[in-house]
């Protein structure tokens, strides 16, 4: 009773103080605590409801959320913003970021709190949500670098922790292109019209590089790779010839979602805009299924706990050594790719036509008018009064895919099948690329061998019994879902480097890695995961069952197989993944893995669409 009711004391004085902050915009909206996800419309301001036991992170994020609408609803007006908001996607996108920073800068200045409050909540976004430096064609990361490049340049607000080593190179670079006009800008924070004006300004002086990033994924390959390719192409051809709309409610106030705002604000989170949904009943049922499932994923443990994550780390492979070493890692990884290059290539190239030929038409049959039909000549002779001897071609829908593979980053992968893995990974990047799929390419492994400074603190902790997770998780980023391949093909050299691999504790990192393509604007995700071996981390199981990451790893499988739209299939290298997953293969030789990732690709997009 009394978690309850603090929990409802919690709860009036958030509803006290938004309507403390905009007591004129509330009109007839009713705030109510419901769901799992804050928004807004015409009726209604919905703030995400905290569970009963409620800890500091909840109340945090909770807070944030709530001044954020608050701050929008008193100091924005959305006919000033449409009016000026730039048509390029990207652009406003930008555009939509720089109204949220004037706003929360008005708000940091005004009330007490209220910046640390949104603080927080910029902290807990980046926690995963990883910026890859100046150059990458990344565009989420050059999106979420100009919002932060802003909230420090006119909130003076400080870049969240886990971000603060990217933004120092990015800092200087933004600095350099759009530093002039920050002055303006920041001399007209409480002035919406004049700012969305300067921000115009601005964009129009980085017009380039918002281009570059544009057609950064329509960017060919190499040349000497399309060559290659293309020879294989050429030989596997002979061989197989022989053989809801923005809405404005009453007052102002945006209610739509952008489809590409939400794609680009960043990998694996929900976007700034997400606060004001659609009002159409289907969006937020959507919305809020999703949200439940990922939550009851999150919460799917069965007593799994983990004793501290404060030492984790999720890392781009580019800041695990310097540039020149992941060059000479490349080309190594080169040298061995010589070897398979005619196998894989001819597979790659097989998947390749299989996704362009479903992509780009198909053909009706048995109809009264249209183009002849070929293969119905000798019945239009015999008979010429016989109907349905006609075709139409047509388009047909192919759903936008998101492809995310997860290798084991294990030491047991150390040697040939972590190279093979690293060059099929790498071929099929540059595959489905070409086809229009999203590609990204994960791993996983721990950051010390037999526990780390989390089994350090155990210890200076009294060894408390069945601790849960004993190690630190490093979970690496080679490949992000919008950067090109050109852009990211030296990062996957890394798996070749000693000392990398270490543990696998598998079901965390099928956690991080659903989670990061769930919220994707895609239709269609799956998720690949190649392993050889299962979930084994020495301390973990040393002061907990045998069992214990084995049993995490098919609760998680079985709640994404089962309540995600998330598909997942895995390939075992000398191991039995058939008894955790049900779409699974196992090969016993490295050497055919590349065969397997594409076959199981091209039986998936061989289903009904």
């Amino acid at each position: 009773m009394n978690k309850e009711k603090k929990l409802a004391e919690f709860q009036n004085a958030t509803a006290a103080t938004i309507k403390a902050i905009a007591p004129k915009k509330l009109k007839n909206r009713e705030i109510q605590f419901f769901g799992n996800d804050s928004r807004i419309n015409s009726k209604q301001i919905t703030i995400a409801k905290a569970n009963s036991d409620f800890d500091e992170s909840v109340v945090k994020k909770t807070r944030g959320e709530s001044d954020k609408i608050s701050l929008k609803l008193q100091y924005h007006d959305n006919q000033i913003h449409s009016k000026l908001k730039p048509t390029s996607d990207l652009a406003s996108i930008i555009f939509n970021l720089a109204e949220d920073t004037r706003i929360e800068s008005i708000g940091s200045k005004k009330f007490i709190g209220i910046k640390d409050n949104l603080q927080n909540l910029i902290e807990k976004k980046f926690e995963s949500n990883l910026i890859a430096p100046p150059g990458s064609d990344d565009t989420t990361s050059f999106i979420n670098a100009m919002h932060l490049y802003l909230r420090k340049k006119l909130s003076d607000s400080s870049n969240p922790e886990k971000s603060e080593k990217t933004m120092s190179v990015w800092e200087p670079w933004l600095e350099k292109r759009v530093g002039a006009f920050i002055s303006k800008l920041s001399d007209n924070i409480e002035n919406q019209e004049i700012f969305a004006k300067n921000m115009n300004y601005l964009l129009t002086a980085i017009k380039s590089e918002l281009g570059d990033l544009d057609d950064s994924n329509n960017d060919s390959d190499d040349d000497s790779d399309e060559n290659s390719m293309d020879e294989e192409n050429s030989d596997d051809e002979n061989n197989t010839s022989q053989g809801e709309s923005e809405e404005e409610n009453e007052d102002g106030i945006e209610t739509g979602i952008d489809e590409n705002t939400e794609s680009t604000a960043g990998e694996n989170e929900v976007s700034d805009e997400d606060l004001e949904n659609n009002e159409g009943e289907g969006n937020e049922e959507l919305i809020s299924k999703q949200q439940n499932n990922k939550n009851q994923l999150d919460n799917k443990s069965d007593g799994y706990k983990i004793f501290t994550n404060k030492y984790d780390e999720i890392i781009n492979a580019i800041d695990l050594c310097d540039g020149d070493e992941l060059l000479r890692l490349r080309k190594t990884l080169d040298k061995q790719l010589e070897n398979l290059q005619g196998a894989v290539a001819r597979l790659a190239n097989k998947l390749q036509r299989k996704l362009q030929a479903r992509q780009n038409r198909t053909w009706e049959f048995d109809l009264e008018e249209g183009m002849l039909d070929a293969a119905k000549l000798a019945r239009v002779v015999s008979n010429p009064m016989f109907p349905l001897s006609y075709k139409i071609e047509k388009d047909t829908k192919f759903k936008d895919t998101i492809v995310s593979i997860l290798i084991d980053n294990s030491g047991s992968m150390r040697g040939r099948p972590i190279t093979i893995a690293a060059i099929s990974a790498d071929i099929l990047a540059r595959t489905l690329e070409r086809c229009g799929v999203k590609v990204e390419i994960l791993g996983f492994t721990t950051k010390a061998w037999k526990g780390g400074q989390s089994r350090e603190q155990w210890i200076n902790q009294g060894k408390v019994t069945n601790p849960g997770r004993l190690n630190d998780l490093r979970h690496i980023i080679y490949k992000s879902a919008d950067a090109p391949w050109r852009r990211s093909k030296n990062s996957l050299g890394l798996m070749l480097r000693e000392g990398i691999l270490k543990e696998n504790i598998d079901g965390e990192a099928l956690i991080w890695a659903h989670d990061r393509i769930y919220y994707r604007y895609e239709e269609r995700k799956i998720l690949m995961v190649i392993s050889d071996g299962a979930p084994v981390d020495d301390t973990t199981l040393s002061a907990n069952s045998g069992n214990y990451l084995e049993k995490h790893l098919k609760l998680v499988i079985n709640f994404i197989e089962n309540n995600s739209p998330v598909e997942l299939i895995a390939i075992g290298i000398g191991h039995d993944v058939t008894r955790y997953y049900k779409k699974a293969v196992t090969l016993t030789d490295a050497e055919h893995l590349a065969g397997a990732m594409t076959e199981q690709l091209a039986d998936l997009f061989d289903e009904n669409i």
